[in-house]
C-alpha cells in the first residue's frame, strides 16, 4: 500500500505538501498540486482517515443504533418498515454533509442499546442517534457531553433531545377533512391503548369532533387491536359488530394503522357491506403498499418517517457543528392528509338513517 511519502518522491515535493493537497488545510500552486494528485492516482494513494482524525479531532462518523434490520423479515411487511423510512432520512442528511452513517442493529433485544452506544463512542463517533420501532418512552444512560444523542420516534424522562410523529395533530387533521366531505358520525378504531400514540390520537380526535360542535360519543370509539392478541382478527370483527349494532351506526370508520383498515375492508365484505358507499374507511401510516394497491384506494394521515429521520439528523448536527442547544422538549413533526377513494361525500341527511 502506497504511503504519503511514496507520493511525494514520485511527485518530487515534500511529504508536508502532499498533506497540504489531501487535506486542503494549507495553499499550494496549481502547478504542484497537479504533480500531487497525477502520483496520487498513479499510486492509488488511500489518505489516512486515522490520521486525518487525530490532526481535526473530527471522525466524520454518524452512529446509529436501530432494530429495524433484523426485525424487518420482508420489505412487504408493514412491520419494521418505520425504522427504515427513518433511517433513510438520516442518510440522506448526513450524506448531504459528507459524513458516514454507522448503523449497528439491536437484534430485537433492547438490553442491548447500552452496550452499543458505547461501542459508538468508543470508534469516536461525533454523534449518536437511536431510532424506535414506535412511538414510546425509553431510559439509556446519559452519553458524555462530547458525544450528543439525539432520540428519534421516542423519548426518555432525562429531556434528551427527541424527534417524535404528532400523533394528535395528525388524528385531528384527518378527522376534519372527514368532517369537511359531510361526515359526523365517525367511529374510530385504535390500535392497544397501553401505546403512547393511542391516547393522543384519541385527543386529536376528540379535538376535530369539539372544533365542528359534534358531541363525543365514547361508543364510536373501539379497541381493534391489543399486542397481546393472539386472534387480531377476532377483536377486529367483534368491534365491528358493536359499531354495525349501533341504533345508528358510523358513516365512516378511522383505523389506527393502515394494515388494519385492510382488514376492516374484507370484514365489511363479507358482511354485504360496500366501501365506500355505505361505510367509509379511513387508515393511519400511509404506507402505500397497502394504501395505493387496495380498492378502492385508502384515505390515510402519513406518519412522517423519513422527516422524522431528516430532522433527527439535522438536530444532531447542529448540536455538533454550531454547538447549538438541544431543545427541552421533543420536536413533534406532522403529517399530510391523503385523500384517496374510500371516504364518499357525504350529504348531511344520509347519517340520520341506520345504513349510516
Amino acid at each position: 500500500m502506497s504511503t504519503i511519502y511514496d507520493v511525494a518522491k514520485l511527485a518530487g515535493v515534500s511529504p508536508k505538501t502532499v498533506s497540504r493537497v489531501v487535506n486542503g488545510d494549507a495553499p499550494v500552486g496549481k502547478k504542484t498540486r497537479d504533480k500531487v494528485e497525477n502520483a496520487i492516482r498513479e499510486l492509488k494513494y488511500v489518505p489516512s482517515s486515522a490520521a486525518r482524525m487525530m490532526r481535526s479531532n473530527r471522525s466524520g462518523l454518524i452512529g446509529v443504533v436501530t432494530g429495524a434490520i433484523s426485525r424487518t423479515a420482508e420489505l412487504a411487511d408493514p412491520k419494521g418498515l418505520p425504522d427504515l423510512f427513518i433511517l433513510q432520512g438520516i442518510q440522506q442528511i448526513v450524506a448531504e454533509r459528507d459524513l458516514t452513517l454507522m448503523i449497528a442493529d439491536t437484534a430485537g433485544q433492547v438490553e442491548k442499546v447500552p452496550s452499543l452506544l458505547r461501542t459508538f463512542q468508543q470508534h469516536r463517533v461525533e454523534g449518536l442517534i437511536y431510532v424506535a420501532d414506535y412511538h414510546k418512552k425509553v431510559a439509556f444512560e446519559p452519553t458524555p457531553p462530547d458525544c450528543p444523542l439525539v432520540l428519534a420516534n421516542c423519548y426518555d424522562a432525562e429531556a434528551t433531545p427527541a424527534i417524535l410523529p404528532d400523533d394528535e395533530a395528525c388524528q385531528r387533521s384527518l378527522v376534519e377533512r372527514l368532517i369537511a366531505h359531510g361526515h359526523r358520525r365517525i367511529g374510530f378504531l385504535t390500535l392497544d391503548p397501553a401505546m403512547d400514540a393511542v391516547s393522543l390520537r384519541v385527543a386529536g380526535y376528540r379535538a376535530a369532533l369539539d372544533a365542528a360542535g359534534i358531541a363525543y360519543e365514547p361508543e364510536l370509539v373501539e379497541i381493534g387491536y391489543r399486542n397481546s392478541d393472539a386472534f387480531a382478527h377476532q377483536r377486529l370483527s367483534e368491534a365491528l359488530d358493536r359499531f354495525l349494532a349501533l341504533p345508528r351506526r358510523p358513516s365512516v370508520i378511522c383505523c389506527g394503522n393502515d394494515e388494519m383498515a385492510m382488514r376492516l375492508y374484507g370484514l365489511l365484505r363479507t358482511r354485504g357491506i360496500r366501501v365506500p358507499e355505505e361505510i367509509s374507511v379511513a387508515g393511519f401510516d400511509n404506507y402505500r403498499a397497502i394504501a395505493e394497491t387496495l380498492y378502492p384506494t385508502l384515505s390515510t394521515v402519513e406518519l412522517p418517517y423519513a422527516e422524522m429521520g431528516r430532522r433527527a439528523a439535522k438536530l444532531l448536527l447542529s448540536m455538533i457543528t454550531e454547538k447549538a442547544s438541544p431543545p427541552h422538549e421533543p420536536v413533534r413533526v406532522e403529517g399530510g392528509v391523503f385523500w384517496r377513494s374510500s371516504v364518499i361525500d357525504l350529504e348531511p341527511d344520509r347519517q340520520t338513517s341506520k345504513g349510516g
